[in-house]
């Protein structure tokens, strides 16, 4: 129920968590005695350079050394905000109108930096208006008093899921993917959900009111608390097709079903999970964060990019091996260094040989300012620069990989049979080397002067987004398409750990894989701000975070069906600290659910509902999932559960007991993320309220029978039967007595029909936005610019109840039905 503080706490936490372009440290004046009084602290900027960054980059050539300086100095500057709408949401275009029409030109007065002219706009290169560029880091829509409004609407509309604050080159790879609506989309390294939450949108973006699209979204992540932070993101999306899995992205399950299960009888058609795209954005050094993680600055070498090549190898290789033929993968990075970016790919396309392409997207999104990808660059290691593979000694070939360089050509094409490809043969040959011919090596790395090698695939169809093009951060972006089935060696994923994978690949900073990781702050892989202890408790994130660290499998007790003649198969209960995915079979409480609520059989329900909870009479929540996920579940469950599944489908219906004494004949509520896609097909307990009600309602929440303006209204809502209901609103001066019409446009709350009087069952967040829409509509229909300062009290009651609503918790919120 909690969020794990109080709305205080988060609010003072927030305030202490200062920008990272500041640091603390004590001040330095000696008259201040640490018997009289208490150290001092003020803040000093990071320091924005590392002379083994400029160096390294400089030799690798990624821009013009004439534009070395205005790279460089916009690269230390603070990256300006930048949020996406999500397209799909019944209020996209409203809150479009609002920015055009209202804070573009309330904003104008601001003082514009880095030469910008506007203080918001939108983002040329992103359909639809959809994505905006703030000219305002966010320390500065923080502190900055004039910025309050703008800033109180940014996060209000992101805690809705209404928009997504997020790094603007960060929202380019799901462009390139081209999704349609009917795709299985797979996401390999999810958290924390940005980019998932947008291929979301792009799924669900032409669906109608009361409908699914065919298509889904898998959401993968290793870790995890990332999984969790994964699943509060996108949990703002309302969405019955989508799957959260945590799995080592190089080694996720591709759920083959074997030859013996040929005759069994499955009720889908899928036999095997492969997608139509995947989206495989790597771990990576994060270097093209540095605008946001200035911190990066003091801890930047280039061991970090070469400890995390092999690994990239991997999770693209196992992403192509889970794609469709004909399916499209986008590999990214937000990294400049070409040894994860432009070697990687070029490996990839060099092991799957002509059944993977390199597409050339450079007509696609004309507005977005990218660059080509490299043809050539070298290896830095030591103290020396690398041109060629064969130039590498020998007791340094099992860090520096031959997959690094250009050509790619292994230790054993260049003939040289003795070459080292494992780490404890390496040990071994050092030790054995005369000790002169080792310190010779170490003085004198650079054996031969070996011409500059060139890649023979057409990088250049891969793309650079570099931070002073379009006053962004930097990006690595390469689409790649899988035209006939990779060669039979390849199709088989490893069966190495990653610590094997990792020992391969230690870089030449003698920097571990744990290093590499610990080197790279959050806030290079979080686009959007959210701190994970504010977030909101549910039996799967408490299960999760009170489980081992060590994911394994675990067989549970009485949990697997046999088959004859075949294995036994794990229905159910197979991963620790996981509750299990089961179907909802209980006949009795679905038929009470389709009586009380009076659901059109339209409504597709065989087969569509899951639970948590291994005894469907105890279930306290009912998951819908669509089509797509129903057969993913069906089909993990006939190959043993091999997906770790922690989060699955939209949350419909709730148990609840009622409060005011009686209980109501049905035991189960509409839950809010599953009303808009249910209300349609509802026939029963649904009523509809003019605005000046439906306001009513949200301002006080609670409101006798006998006050409602409408009197007709009031008698209908006491006539109702005792438990949950819904009210719409209607249009206009629509009165209750109306027939109701429901479509994308409808406004619907869940409320609790009491004894006396009629309780709403929506949080204080989604009351606040509400009523600011509500009141949005209301002054454009009365002719007014549609302006609403929700932090003054220009609006009269309304903004004060508004505030109110504001310090409410979602304890009070559910008083009502708990």
């Amino acid at each position: 129920m909690g969020r794990g503080r109080s709305r205080t706490q988060r609010k003072d936490f927030r305030q202490n968590r200062e920008n990272v372009w500041k640091r603390s440290k004590p001040d330095p004046d000696p008259s201040l005695s640490s018997e009289n009084s208490q150290t001092t602290t003020h803040w000093t900027p990071f320091l924005t350079q590392n002379p083994s960054f400029d160096s390294y980059y400089k030799e690798q050539l990624i821009v013009d050394p004439q534009e070395w300086d205005r790279f460089i100095a916009v690269l230390r500057t603070p990256l300006p905000a930048s949020f996406r709408i999500n397209s799909s949401s019944q209020f996209a275009d409203d809150i479009r109108s609002q920015l055009e029409n209202d804070f573009a030109h309330s904003l104008r007065a601001e003082v514009a930096e880095g030469g910008e002219t506007e203080a918001i706009r939108p983002l040329p290169w992103y359909p639809g208006n959809f994505a905006w560029h703030s000219n305002f880091s966010r320390m500065q829509l923080r502190k900055n008093q004039p910025l309050e409004r703008f800033h109180e609407f940014l996060k209000l509309e992101n805690e809705i899921g209404n928009i997504t604050r997020q790094e603007a080159v960060s929202m380019v790879p799901p462009l390139f993917l081209d999704v349609h609506s009917d795709h299985f989309v797979l996401d390999m390294c999810a958290a924390p959900g940005s980019k998932t939450f947008q291929l979301l949108e792009i799924i669900h973006q032409s669906t109608k009111a009361g409908s699914l699209p065919d298509g889904m979204v898998v959401a993968n992540d290793l870790d995890v608390k990332r999984c969790n932070l994964l699943i509060h993101q996108t949990k703002r999306m309302c969405t019955a097709n989508l799957i959260v899995t945590n799995h080592e992205a190089q080694h996720f399950p591709g759920c083959r079903l074997k030859g013996n299960y040929d005759r069994m009888e499955l009720d889908h058609n899928i036999h095997q999970l492969l997608f139509d795209r995947v989206l495989c954005d790597v771990p990576c050094s994060g270097d093209g964060t540095l605008r946001k993680a200035p911190d990066m600055w003091r801890k930047w070498n280039s061991g970090l990019g070469q400890g995390l090549h092999s690994l990239q190898v991997l999770i693209a290789m196992r992403g192509l091996s889970l794609l469709k033929i004909g399916g499209r993968m986008v590999y990214s990075t937000c990294s400049m260094n070409p040894i994860e970016n432009e070697a990687v790919v070029a490996e990839v396309l060099r092991r799957c040989g002509e059944s993977v392409k390199l597409v050339d997207v450079s007509s696609e999104l004309p507005q977005l300012i990218r660059r080509p990808g490299l043809k050539r660059w070298k290896v830095y290691d030591k103290s020396s620069w690398f041109v060629s593979s064969k130039d590498v000694p020998k007791f340094r070939r099992s860090v520096i990989l031959s997959s690094m360089f250009p050509s790619g050509k292994g230790y054993q094409d260049l003939g040289d049979s003795n070459c080292n490809v494992d780490m404890e043969d390496d040990i071994t040959s050092v030790e054995n080397e005369k000790a002169e011919d080792v310190i010779e090596a170490l003085e004198n790395p650079v054996m031969a002067e070996s011409a500059e090698e060139v890649s023979d695939f057409p990088l250049e169809h891969c793309m650079r987004i570099m931070p002073h093009d379009q006053n962004t951060g930097a990006f690595f972006i390469a689409v790649l398409q899988k035209v006939s089935p990779l060669p039979a060696v390849l199709e088989k994923p490893s069966k190495q750990s990653l610590e094997d994978a990792q020992a391969l690949h230690i870089n030449s900073s003698e920097t571990t894989l744990e290093e590499v990781f610990k080197a790279v702050p959050e806030e290079t892989v979080n686009d959007n701000v959210c701190n994970t202890d504010d977030l909101e408790d549910s039996p799967l994130t408490r299960e999760e975070r009170n489980s081992e660290e060590t994911e394994e499998p675990h067989n549970a007790q009485n949990t697997a069906e046999k088959v004859p003649g075949k294995r036994k198969l794990q229905y159910q209960g197979k991963w620790r600290g996981v509750d299990p995915v089961v179907f909802f079979k209980d006949e009795a409480i679905v038929n009470s659910i389709k009586n009380f609520y009076g659901i059109d059989e339209g409504f597709p329900f065989n087969g569509h509902l899951v639970t948590r909870n291994l005894d469907n009479s105890n279930a306290k929540r009912i998951y819908y999932v669509s089509k797509s996920v129903k057969d993913i579940v069906a089909l993990n469950f006939s190959v043993g559960q091999q997906l770790k599944m922690t989060s699955v489908g939209m949350k419909m219906f709730e148990r609840q007991t009622a409060r005011e004494g009686g209980s109501s004949p049905c035991a189960f509520r509409i839950s809010s993320e599953g009303l808009p896609l249910i209300l349609p097909y509802i026939t029963k307990q649904i009523i509809q309220a003019s605005p000046e009600d439906f306001r009513r309602l949200l301002q006080d929440k609670d409101v006798k029978y006998s006050d409602f303006a409408d009197a007709e209204f009031g008698e209908k809502a006491a006539n109702l039967l005792p438990g949950c209901c819904v009210v719409i609103m209607g249009k206009g001066n629509t009165v209750a007595t109306e027939s109701l019409k429901v479509d994308e446009s409808t406004i619907a709350i869940g409320c609790w029909r009491g004894r006396a009087r009629l309780s709403v069952m929506v949080s204080a967040m989604d009351c606040q936005e509400l009523l600011a829409r509500l009141l949005i509509r209301l002054g454009t229909e009365n002719g007014s610019s549609g302006q609403v300062d929700i932090s003054s009290n220009d609006v009269g009651g309304e903004a004060q109840a508004v505030q109110e609503l504001n310090d409410k918790s979602d304890n009070d919120l559910k008083a009502a039905v708990s």
